[in-house]
């Protein structure tokens, strides 16, 4: 049966026992039911569902703990709905699980904010969205599946066009809350997503750890605005394959690389048989820095990631590409001399060093990087216009 908030529905509370391994609490479906004509009302939403979850436009939601779709249920947005999260860190959150599903077509007039509701807002207030799929990932063999660091909850597989919905004109504030050192909400995680996903124009405004993290998958990103993330704003690992393309990337005063990107998850190993690494495309490209001197790298590329970038802009950092690797299991710079690691079309301004050799592997400059002056980046002056936060 559809569970619409607003069609009348008596308030449930029903007490579920949360995974253990993340130290998350126990979870509580809590449906307050507005009002179903006046804007001004507001409902309360968490908990697991069995069965859809519809929201309902003129409302604005109250997320106060986790709420988790199970297999086979849809999570419907529309466009223009607010959700704030309770401002209790890494135990609030969304997740679409495995065989879930995600509906939330935002438009540019009115974009999807899930954000704080803090009186003074402040990065890592809450989780984020979680969505897990059955995408392949290389932490693991065969048909086994992963288990995501928040949640608890299993993601990867074999089916590379897996479908977990829409996600359009959505921006996610203030995310990135930490269950601990190794349990940390980003603004958008995809577990194991497939390309049968569609994600387009989203943002991460605000976040205390990663803006966007593959865990492997095969999901195509377009229109992405990562602003002021203080970890990386842009992270793949586990053998993730998509498609970036149109990625726009700022940094703010606390911040770590522009992009972080490894073959494999090096705290699991690539268990994949026949072994493969990460290797996205990623397509128009500007990642803007706080100046040269400010140190820093825009890209570290590491543990034997490939990858092709075309039409890259790189402003105001000490290094542009900085290749990390070995000869061993983490073999980046093979990618280079093979040419499964390339860059075609970049535009350095401000920066001190194009490219930094890490990885035991003999190549040039000009093995890496052709086209070096002939990139424009992305317009991000005309796609992120009205629905995104500067």
């Amino acid at each position: 049966m559809k569970r619409n908030l607003l069609f009348g529905l008596a308030i449930v509370s029903m007490l579920f026992t949360a995974c253990s391994e993340d130290d998350t609490s126990d979870v509580i479906l809590n449906v307050n039911n507005g009002p179903t004509t006046a804007p001004s009302g507001s409902s309360t939403i968490s908990g697991t569902f069995t069965s859809d979850l519809t929201l309902e436009s003129g409302i604005e939601y109250t997320l106060n703990g986790s709420l988790i779709m199970t297999a086979g249920t849809t999570l419907n947005i529309p466009a223009g709905t607010t959700i704030k999260a309770l401002a209790q860190g890494s135990d609030v959150y969304i997740a679409i699980a495995q065989g879930a599903k995600i509906n939330a077509l935002g438009t540019a007039a009115n974009p999807i904010v899930l954000t704080s509701n803090a009186s003074i807002p402040e990065a890592g207030d809450w989780g984020g969205l979680i969505v897990l799929g059955k995408a392949p990932i290389n932490s693991v063999s065969g048909t086994a599946t992963s288990t995501s660091e928040i949640a608890s909850l299993p993601y990867g597989g074999t089916d590379a066009n897996d479908d977990s919905g829409s996600i359009r004109y959505m921006r996610i504030e203030y995310s990135g809350g930490s269950a601990d050192g190794q349990s940390e909400n980003n603004g958008f995680s995809f577990y194991g997503v497939g390309n049968g996903t569609l994600v387009e124009y989203i943002q991460a405004f605000e976040g205390k750890d990663d803006g966007i993290e593959f865990f492997g998958g095969t999901v195509n990103v377009d229109y992405v605005s990562v602003v002021n993330s203080q970890d990386d704003s842009i992270d793949w690992t586990e053998g993730y394959t998509g498609t970036i393309t149109n990625a726009y990337v700022k940094h703010g005063t606390d911040h770590d690389k522009g992009i972080e990107a490894d073959g494999y998850n090096t705290d699991i190993g690539n268990n994949s048989s026949p072994i493969f690494w990460s290797k996205p495309t990623v397509n128009n490209l500007t990642i803007v820095g706080n100046g040269s001197t400010t140190g820093n790298e825009a890209i570290r590329l590491r543990a034997g990631t490939q990858g092709i970038f075309n039409n890259i802009s790189i402003e105001g950092f000490a290094e542009g590409f900085d290749l990390d690797g070995d000869q061993g299991d983490a073999p980046t710079g093979a990618g280079v001399i093979s040419d499964a690691l390339q860059v075609t079309g970049v535009l350095f301004t401000d920066v001190t060093l194009k490219m930094k050799n890490d990885t035991t592997y003999t190549f040039t400059e000009a093995d890496f990087i052709s086209g070096d002056g002939t990139a424009t980046g992305t317009d991000y002056a005309t796609w992120g216009a009205s629905w995104t936060v500067q």
